[in-house]
């Protein structure tokens, strides 16, 4: 049986709602130094706390190993009562003397998990649904993650006055974690299927169109909030649930599709067309399968999973590349709240929503930038538009040794779109260098590179700020990061050039496949 168009963009609806919610680790800053104090914890201790989040993708790769078993929706419910069990006992009992240090730790582990898996949902569902527009779906659903903070910043400004004086900036934050992302898993789980591909093949553009018109405003409508250029919050929500009139629109036409062909009149009128069109779509069928046998032949990709990824030496360029370039920028976010109040800025949350902010315009130019080349019949390489967005990352990191706001703020914003974007690409570039067949593993393995970067990285950040601070528990001036952020454009670099070389690489060996005489 086929499915129609509108099923399976209410799936990408589903997807892009998933994301926007599944970063809660993103809010972290906003209430990071309350909770420092609350539970008298060191920096250093407060960025393991950090680092905890991205350790629970070290077991990511379970999720990938789930998708292959179970429904997209379990997989996509099974995160969201990880993350419903790891910030909900945090909430309950932040203030009780028995919930220790270790506790905390172990529960944004959980809770870190649990968004791998609603990731992993996510990616699947965008590449079996959409199988020809697979790269712009998976970036169109992952640019809304980057939404994440600023989501979750405009909900707690709108929750009632009571909560607020009744509960922390921390319990609010842990509140809307733990119940938010399950709410929201229970709404779309009827559309997290997977569906089959229908035998219509007219294609139109204007469900994409809109969507990167919605898309685009949302994004705007999120940066002049957090630049306080107008209140945006009704916005905002509203502009996030508009993704749902496309596949609305799209059923209505296929309702009125069907009624006007079960007309006695229109059936004999349609009979030629009919067969025109099954003609056309046999051509069309045959013209798609030489095609993708030819992209077979010409990529020669065999498909790479398991151990022998590890064995690879595009692996372990592309693993370090990445951890040295969007793993840093997640760590800079992550330290945001601290570096806010080392400069003296009285609210962490605005600097955070900027970030937030631009990181959903970074994640969502890949999509843009492959839906528009691809019909010009050109295809921009992952790894190539990844050292490119490497290089500015460098230049933020150097430019941040300048103690000024305004540098501040601009760098943020170069920091948080260069994360976004290379995220949203490293997703594709995955399936680019290694296959599609075990992408839910492979992507999973090379996301590990995110908890063992917030260590070292976050260590390092903790360590020169906890050396700042003389034996107390606040360090203030821009001397506090300032040999971390040298050392981070240093690293950047290097991850500039490791790419540059995988780039090399992997250009060079498809030149090399399609120079050979077949």
């Amino acid at each position: 049986m086929s499915s129609s168009s509108s099923a399976h963009w209410l799936s990408l609806v589903g997807s892009v709602w998933l994301q926007t919610i599944n970063g809660p680790n993103a809010d972290f800053p906003v209430y990071s130094s309350q909770l420092k104090e609350t539970k008298g914890i060191s920096q250093v201790q407060l960025n393991f706390l950090a680092f905890a989040s991205d350790a629970g993708k070290l077991f990511g790769w379970f999720a990938g190993v789930a998708a292959l078993h179970l429904p997209l929706w379990a997989v996509a419910a099974t995160g969201a009562a990880f993350g419903l069990v790891g910030y909900g006992v945090q909430f309950l009992f932040l203030d009780k003397a028995g919930l220790a240090y270790w506790h905390l730790f172990l529960l944004t582990s959980l809770a870190g998990n649990g968004i791998c898996w609603t990731n992993t949902a996510c990616y699947l569902l965008c590449i079996r649904n959409f199988p020809s527009d697979s790269r712009v779906t998976v970036s169109l659903a992952t640019s809304y993650l980057g939404l994440s903070a600023k989501f979750y910043a405009t909900v707690a400004d709108a929750m009632p006055r009571a909560a607020k004086a009744r509960y922390s900036t921390t319990k609010v934050y842990l509140l809307l974690n733990a119940v938010v992302p399950m709410l929201v898993t229970l709404v779309t789980a009827p559309a997290l299927r997977v569906l089959e591909l229908g035998d219509d093949r007219r294609r139109t553009e204007a469900p994409f169109h809109a969507m990167f018109a919605i898309t685009v405003s949302t994004g705007a409508c999120a940066i002049l909030g957090s630049i306080g250029a107008m209140s945006t919050r009704a916005g905002l929500l509203v502009l996030l649930a508009m993704p749902l009139l496309i596949p609305m629109v799209l059923r209505a036409k296929e309702s009125m599709a069907t009624i006007r062909e079960t007309k006695p009149e229109n059936r004999v009128h349609d009979l030629d067309s009919d067969e025109a069109f099954e003609t056309a779509a046999s051509v069309l069928d045959d013209l798609e399968e030489e095609e993708h046998h030819e992209q077979a032949e010409e990529s020669g990709r065999e498909e790479v999973g398991g151990l022998r990824l590890t064995r690879r030496p595009d692996f372990w360029l592309y693993f370090l590349s990445y951890m040295f370039s969007a793993t840093l920028g997640l760590v800079f976010l992550n330290n945001l709240g601290q570096i806010a109040e080392s400069r003296g800025l009285a609210d962490a949350s605005t600097l955070v929503s900027l970030s937030s902010s631009f990181g959903f315009f970074g994640r969502l130019l890949p999509s843009i930038l492959d839906y528009y080349t691809a019909k010009s019949g050109y295809s921009v390489s992952r790894t190539a538009s990844m050292a490119a967005l490497m290089a500015p990352m460098s230049g933020a990191f150097f430019l941040l040794l300048q103690p000024n706001d305004m540098v501040l703020y601009a760098s943020t914003a170069v920091v948080g779109t260069c994360t976004g974007a290379i995220t949203s690409v490293a997703v594709t570039a995955t399936s680019e260098l290694f296959g599609t067949k075990h992408f839910g593993v492979n992507h999973n393995v090379v996301v590990a590179n995110i908890p063992l970067g917030s260590l070292c990285f976050g260590y390092l950040a903790a360590f020169m700020y906890q050396r700042g601070a003389r034996g107390g528990s606040r360090c203030l001036g821009a001397a506090c990061y300032r040999g971390t952020f040298l050392l981070w454009g240093a690293t950047c670099a290097v991850g500039t050039a490791l790419c540059t070389a995988l780039y090399a690489r992997s250009h060079g060996e498809k030149l090399h496949r399609t120079s050979v005489p077949r």
